[in-house]
């Protein structure tokens, strides 16, 4: 061969392959290809090739090169790359297609021109494109072939997450963002992390063809513990050195400081925080994902699928099970080839640190199918996730002589109103049935069996049914307001009754942390036969705001004893205190590239004023980020309006997220949809004549 050099440029032509491999919302300039899907490059020649002269193409990934592809040169085996190529004007079209297990991540192509004796005659190298998982792809495990699903699960930015109580559930808007910019990079950065890449990164590479090693990474990465994981969780005050859990509206800010500080933890998370990452990450390296609320959600320590809980109204409850009123995971949908027939489709993933598995602080990629069924052997994390929708709650009192006598079973209470968005829109559906068959019924107490359910111990004596009921009646009062709670003891026994009434409100997080005593009171009352007594607390403002956390929850517990020989009885109801909306108006039309403005206002509800105001807004799409602070007092009943202008990045239906916080009132949150539109200007032809 002469002198002259043949290869002039390659062209990855990303904006046409990232159309077709839906990947344009990521980015534009870099090539981001769907495995198991075909894409195109040009290489454009000085001139037709030598004779006998061939291209071959090798791809490399790692940082030193761990994993090196040869792409073959016709159609070969199906786990295999290979390409073809056609020639025209000058340029050669090549068709690369990848398996469907092909490995995830950054791929370096390198462009080699040989002769005909097998010698390298020209080399182009260092063109880097990115390969995801395809969910659009039959062959792929994270196949889903519903595309209204795919819309939701995979492109959607915006999501919401259910929370509060099981009778009184609230929603908040999270951004996902798994397309800003820059994400995908910070998702790569977050498995490059892992104990598992940092020990042997060629076996880490290689297992990443794989959606339930990455996934089982995800969950472990998410959380600090024990690696260089996203976020640090915390579930009580002082959050001054970091953010407090509840003031975070979306993921992008929490992974871009975790990069940008040098994967140092990110301060604080809780469950619906780890969750929302996990979804924006999974989505973002293509495994359908949705993020799922459980109502009364056991934290089972034992691991003997019953919380037990013994009632002291003197001291604090021991810190053993708890039940937590609401807790938050990711699921995502695949194929299961490593487990037997009936496992495939959504798994549970849990990002949340609790429980070690296999010793680290990861939890899933678990089966819902199994969960419903009690197939507890499957991998991973069965036993634990079973409980945390299934077990039985055992109330327990320690009797003067220190033996521990049971109160009450309760098998309907854990794992309520099982919640994900709605593909709809952002209304909730329910779940609970792909968890467990219907409370009750003859294959739910089937199941429990099966799932190896210890006896439900007996009462340590014989004693009379009770004739005594408990119930807690509440409104849904607004934080900053007084209120009644009213406690109801029915005697429905033939005889008059002397009860001693214990009542004690004290306020908890969302996963039943004490935070102070609200109030407590212990009466005599003699109930009549076929009668009722009833006993109103009044709760001020003044008084529960000093101890009410920033979940905003009060828990009343009631335990009623009669004298002679009866059980006593016990009832606990959590009232949630909500909170006031932000009221946010978007001016004008929208389109990209052009300035938006939004007004944002609130008004103060409570009889206190509020000092350090400070308002976080974000968005995908619209604008990144942003915080507005507020100078000076927001007096009782007094209104504040902000103004903000933003530019809009990208088309589509895009959400404003904002966060109100101050030093008394917390987490209030408010949403408006932007429709983003492109911008046409007299482009169209003017039309004449007739048709």
């Amino acid at each position: 061969a002469t002198d002259q050099t043949f290869i002039v440029n390659v062209d990855l032509r990303s904006h046409e392959n990232n159309l077709a491999h839906r990947t344009r919302e990521i980015d534009r300039e870099r090539l981001i290809v769907r495995r198991g899907q075909p894409f195109s490059i040009t290489v454009q020649c000085s001139d037709s090739l030598p004779p006998k002269h061939h291209l071959e193409l090798v791809l490399h990934l790692g940082k030193r090169d761990e994993v090196v592809v040869k792409v073959q040169k016709q159609q070969g085996a199906r786990d295999s790359w290979w390409f073809n190529q056609q020639e025209a004007q000058g340029e050669i079209l090549l068709t690369l297609q990848s398996p469907a297990d092909a490995i995830i991540g950054q791929y370096r192509l390198v462009v080699l021109l040989m002769s005909p004796h097998g010698r390298i005659v020209e080399k182009v190298d260092e063109m880097s494109f990115h390969v995801l998982f395809n969910p659009w792809c039959k062959d792929d495990v994270v196949y889903l072939p519903d595309e209204r699903l795919l819309q939701e699960y995979i492109m959607n930015e915006d999501g919401v997450i259910f929370m509060d109580t099981w009778d009184y559930i609230k929603s908040i808007p999270w951004s996902y963002g798994q397309f800003e910019d820059f994400v995908m990079d910070i998702c790569f950065e977050v498995l490059d992390n892992s104990k598992e890449a940092l020990r042997n990164s060629k076996i880490d590479i290689e297992s990443r063809s794989d959606p339930i090693y990455v996934s089982r990474m995800v969950t472990a990465m998410v959380n600090a513990n024990g690696d260089r994981g996203v976020l640090i969780g915390r579930w009580k005050a002082p959050y001054l050195d970091g953010v407090a859990p509840n003031r975070w509206t979306g993921s992008v800010p929490i992974l871009r400081q975790w990069s940008k500080s040098g994967i140092r933890a990110v301060k604080y998370g809780q469950c619906w925080v780890f969750a929302g990452v996990a979804c924006t990450v999974l989505r973002c390296l293509g495994i359908p994902t949705r993020l799922i609320t459980n109502f009364c959600s056991a934290h089972d320590v034992d691991g003997n699928l019953s919380l037990d809980f013994v009632v002291d109204f003197e001291s604090r409850e021991e810190k053993t099970d708890s039940k937590w009123n609401f807790h938050c995971w990711v699921e995502s949908w695949m194929r299961r080839d490593d487990l037997p027939k009936g496992n495939d489709g959504w798994q549970v993933l849990d990002p949340t640190p609790q429980e070690l598995s296999d010793g680290e602080f990861c939890c899933g990629p678990c089966p819902v199918a199994a969960i419903k069924e009690g197939n507890l052997g499957v991998k991973y994390d069965a036993p634990f996730v079973f409980a945390e929708v299934n077990a039985d709650i055992v109330y327990w009192r320690v009797l003067p002589g220190g033996q521990r006598q049971q109160i009450s079973v309760d098998q309907r209470n854990v794992g309520r109103n099982i919640s994900t968005k709605s593909v709809y829109g952002d209304v909730r559906e329910d779940v609970t049935l792909l968890y467990k068959y219907p409370e009750g019924s003859v294959e739910e107490r089937e199941v429990y069996k099966k799932a190896k359910r210890r006896a439900t111990l007996q009462p340590t004596e014989s004693v009379e049914p009770a004739q005594l009921s408990l119930s807690i009646r509440h409104p849904n009062p607004v934080f900053g307001t007084d209120f009644d709670v009213i406690v109801e003891v029915k005697n429905g026994g033939g005889d008059d009754a002397n009860v001693q009434l214990t009542v004690h409100a004290m306020a908890v997080t969302y996963n039943s942390l004490h935070q102070g005593e609200c109030q407590k009171q212990m009466n005599n009352v003699t109930v009549s036969a076929q009668n009722a007594h009833k006993e109103v607390l009044r709760f001020r403002y003044d008084d529960y705001a000093k101890c009410v956390s920033d979940h905003h929850l009060i828990r009343v517990k009631a335990l009623a004893e009669a004298q002679g020989n009866s059980l006593p009885v016990m009832t606990v109801a959590d009232i949630p205190l909500s909170l006031p909306e932000l009221h946010i108006q978007v001016l004008g039309k929208a389109f990209v590239w052009e300035q938006l403005t939004a007004f944002i206002s609130f008004t103060n509800p409570l009889p206190v004023p509020l000092t350090g105001g400070v308002f976080t807004l974000e968005g995908a799409g619209l604008l990144s980020d942003t915080h507005i602070y507020v100078d000076g007092v927001i007096s009782p009943g007094q209104k504040v309006s902000v103004k903000v202008a933003f530019t809009p990045m990208r088309t589509g239906v895009r959400k404003l997220l904002v966060d109100f916080d101050s030093d008394r009132l917390k987490d209030v949150k408010g949403v408006a949809s932007v429709v983003v539109r492109k911008k046409y200007r007299n482009t169209l032809p003017v039309l004449s004549g007739r048709f």
